[in-house]
């Protein structure tokens, strides 16, 4: 894979095909994982969740790398939003009125309810089609097909379509949890009124957001009656958010689009802090690395406590071989987020590549810290892998090796690495337990 496609601090790229939750069918998703991102998403949906009286920790934001516009729930509380639908949003309500749908469609039990033929599919079953068909229909259609390959005869559209019942009432329970949070509705009738024209394109020229959530003229017009009404109608995007909305766009043009896009898209008289923000990711593409931290001190030295700005100086340095450099910036990320899986990976990342024993003896205890926070990440078990082999800890390199075949989906190698992990393992501690847990799935999977 290209170097340019990395975005989130681990060793894989971060707009390849990463198995960041278990189990085959989102191996095939294209899934970004980037810490800056997916916090921002978490605060647009926080206060939403909280209205609808659901536990933010247990809901899911998934980013999934593709241009389109779209978003979809699946999986019970899992919420996907498509690369493009964060490019083209024009305000941070926007978006927040999506994931204010989304989240309505969660509360109204919408995923369980939709078409009776599901109740013959285990959840297994039901999440590996959801997520073949959003494949299928967010464009990559080889990798859609080779999830829903397995006899089941529904179109992917029906699958992941809500009727136009259930996407108005889903409409009212958005814009019932934006007043509950404050936020203005505008900005998601705003959305819905750019896109009430798809319906007039033939369906393969539709953004898959409206064949999967079909609009209509009276459908808008009814939420517009609803919204217009509402006490906070006329309240502003809250700068801060819509700050936040411009740094991600910056972030993803700047690493999905060609430099020279970049560039002309943010040119060098834009002082913003998005533009400069673009510009020191295309320069590091290029790549020219002073220039790139240059732009990044800069922004460093307006905002020394943000621990993003100082992950991706990390970054610039381990991509080009500075591995040293590398290492203060992660630990300056970590210090100000201790909590974050994503910096946590890239400081135990850099730390593996230093070859000192010292070294090695840091990132074990980073990465597993890692897996407790968030025990989904494959990279993390690969890389915790390479340093049990390398403290000489042959039965912990399998196991972490197995949970790593595991969530890439090689289940038959996740199986015969946990059952050597289990014959050198002490019986009955944490890690040869896992082992058996693995053994016991793999070993299912197999059987079928």
């Amino acid at each position: 894979m290209h170097r340019l496609l990395r975005i989130c601090l681990i060793a894989l790229p971060a707009l390849a095909l990463i198995a960041a939750l278990p189990g085959k069918a989102y191996a095939r998703l294209a899934l970004i994982r980037d810490a800056e991102i997916e916090h921002t998403l978490r605060d647009y949906a926080t206060p939403l969740l909280k209205a609808a009286s659901l536990d933010p920790q247990a809901v899911y934001i998934h980013i999934v790398n593709d241009q389109r516009i779209n978003a979809f729930v699946a999986g019970g509380q899992r919420i996907f939003i498509f690369t493009g639908l964060i490019d083209k949003a024009q305000t941070a309500d926007q978006l927040i009125g999506v994931l204010a749908h989304e989240i309505g469609h969660i509360e109204g039990g919408h995923l369980v309810r939709n078409l009776d033929a599901r109740n013959r599919l285990s959840a297994e079953q039901m999440l590996t089609f959801l997520l073949g068909a959003a494949a299928a229909i967010g464009g990559g259609g080889q990798a859609g097909a080779a999830i829903v390959a397995g006899g089941q005869s529904m179109s992917a559209r029906n699958y992941l379509s809500f009727s136009r019942a259930q996407e108005s009432t889903a409409d009212q329970a958005a814009a019932t949890l934006l007043e509950r949070a404050g936020i203005s509705g505008r900005g998601y009738l705003d959305f819905l009124d750019i896109l009430g024209d798809q319906e007039m394109l033939l369906a393969e020229q539709q953004d898959p957001y409206a064949r999967t959530h079909p609009i209509s003229s009276d459908r808008i017009e009814r939420l517009r009656q609803r919204v217009e009404k509402a006490p906070h109608y006329d309240t502003p995007t809250d700068p801060a958010r819509q700050q936040a909305l411009e740094r991600m766009q910056a972030k993803l043009r700047a690493f999905i689009n060609r430099p020279e896009k970049t560039f002309s898209q943010y040119p060098e008289e834009d002082d913003s802090f998005p533009a400069r923000y673009a510009r020191a990711i295309a320069y590091f593409r290029i790549p020219e690395l002073e220039k790139a931290i240059t732009i990044l001190d800069g922004l460093i030295g307006e905002k020394p406590r943000d621990p993003y700005l100082w992950e991706l100086k990390g970054q610039f340095y381990y991509e080009n071989g500075a591995i040293e450099k590398s290492i203060p910036p992660y630990r300056q990320a970590v210090a100000l987020m201790p909590e974050e899986p994503l910096l946590l990976l890239g400081l135990g990342q850099s730390l593996l590549a230093a070859p000192t024993p010292e070294n090695v003896g840091e990132a074990r205890a980073v990465l597993e810290k890692v897996t407790r926070l968030d025990p989904f990440l494959p990279a993390t078990w690969r890389l915790l892998g390479e340093a049990y082999a390398r403290q000489g800890e042959e039965a912990m390199a399998q196991f972490a090796s197995a949970e790593y075949a595991l969530l890439t989906g090689h289940r038959r190698r996740a199986l015969d690495l946990a059952r050597r992990a289990a014959l050198g393992l002490p019986k009955g501690s944490p890690a040869w337990l896992r082992s058996q847990d693995i053994i016991n799935y793999a070993q299912k999977d197999k059987d079928k």
